[in-house]
């Protein structure tokens, strides 16, 4: 303990937040616990200010303090009257979305240096990344960052590449597989039985579940890709297989409010007579209430990054539908590969595969909780660097 023990600590939250957006609402729940957890162990108070879309939103959703992050005289006065910024996590250096995101966050940071405090990049997926004329800007920010973590060794590989020293980037877990699932005291989750009501997920349901010889819930996470919608038709085809070959209860989960429950209410729609035994869940604003949907699920079958990550902390089996390297990347840290793609699906084998891990769980669980385990374990880090840091 050294003599700043007890010292509050003001720290920007910089990402894509206040969009109701369950998986980056997931990452800022995620990093705003892992931050409370390491200040308390170093002994010191940390305040977050979090950079918002919905300041109002977000203040009431985590208890923090929270600015529009698009109102550039409160940003630079919430820098100014703190101890650093965290950018990220994320995929915030990214142009495949547009032309804005990659300008946005690096000016964030930008501000942070010009009034004199460090920046910290906190679990960030980069790219990808088609113009090159963003790679001299990410490099610089980086190397100026007093700590850069990455949630990939893909990232990791494109920042060496821009010519980030590579001693300075450190691999991390995507800040939610370290989420915890708690329930706190009169919080309910959507019973999936019904598509209403509540519960509060214990070991003793799921075991009431298998005695009851109830289907297994299998949980589907959709967005809309491909502009001619494909992609889901495929999607679709292949659930509609999956129940023809097995007894499932298809539970939609949308982690985007209002564009995942359209997307999945059009897959439902095409799923002949298996739309008996499909259901959509809430779109929970709480990324805990979802990730307890998540651990009520035998099996995910996600396009959603988050709705994986998900899966991988409540120790799901998953398969995972790629539109996006970072699927395939996450998944490689599972030793997985995707069961299909937005270009291209096999409607039978991933069926099969279904099949496959829902009679058989054990054998996924063999191939992939010690890298799950890894992964929870090691997800803390960048919170614990960036506490130390502040204290010097």
């Amino acid at each position: 303990m050294t003599g700043n023990a007890g010292k509050t600590y003001r720290l920007v939250l910089s990402g894509f937040y206040g969009f109701r957006n369950s998986g980056d609402e997931a990452v800022l729940k995620s990093i705003l616990t892992a931050l409370d957890e390491a200040a308390d162990h170093a002994g010191i108070k940390l305040k977050p200010i979090v950079l918002s879309g919905d300041p109002e939103w977000t203040s009431k959703q985590y208890g923090v303090e929270a600015v529009h992050r698009m109102k550039l005289r409160d940003v630079r006065r919430a820098l100014k009257n703190s101890d650093g910024l965290i950018s990220g996590g994320g995929s915030l250096l990214q142009d495949a979305t547009g032309l804005g995101s990659i300008p946005y966050y690096l000016g964030i940071m930008a501000l942070a240096r010009w009034c004199g405090k460090p920046t910290f990049v906190y679990a960030q997926g980069i790219g990808p990344v088609n113009r090159k004329m963003f790679e001299p800007f990410i490099a610089r920010a980086f190397r100026k960052a007093a700590y850069v973590s990455v949630r990939d060794e893909e990232s990791a590989t494109l920042l060496r590449r821009y010519g980030v020293p590579p001693a300075r980037i450190d691999v991390v877990p995507d800040p939610v597989m370290g989420l915890p699932a708690w329930a706190a005291a009169g919080e309910d989750v959507a019973s999936p039985a019904s598509g209403g009501g509540s519960y509060v997920e214990s070991a003793s349901a799921k075991r009431a579940d298998l005695v009851e010889d109830t289907p297994p819930v299998v949980g589907v996470s959709v967005r809309f890709w491909r502009g001619d919608r494909a992609d889901l038709d495929r999607a679709a085809a292949a659930l509609e297989a999956l129940a023809g070959r097995h007894r499932v209860r298809l539970r939609f989960l949308p982690f985007h409010r209002g564009a995942d429950e359209d997307a999945s209410r059009y897959v439902m729609e095409r799923l002949g007579s298996a739309g008996a035994s499909a259901e959509l869940a809430p779109a929970h604003d709480d990324p805990q209430q979802m990730l307890r949907e998540v651990g009520r699920c035998a099996l995910l079958i996600g396009m959603r990054l988050h709705s994986l990550i998900y899966a991988a902390n409540q120790n799901v089996p998953l398969l995972g539908l790629s539109y996006d390297p970072k699927i395939d990347q996450f998944l490689q840290r599972l030793g997985q590969r995707a069961v299909g793609t937005t270009e291209e699906l096999d409607t039978e084998y991933m069926s099969q595969q279904a099949v496959e891990i829902l009679r058989d769980p054990e054998r996924w669980h063999q191939a992939c909780d010690a890298a799950i385990a890894r992964l929870k374990k090691e997800a803390g880090k960048p919170s614990k660097q960036i506490v130390s840091l502040i204290r010097k």
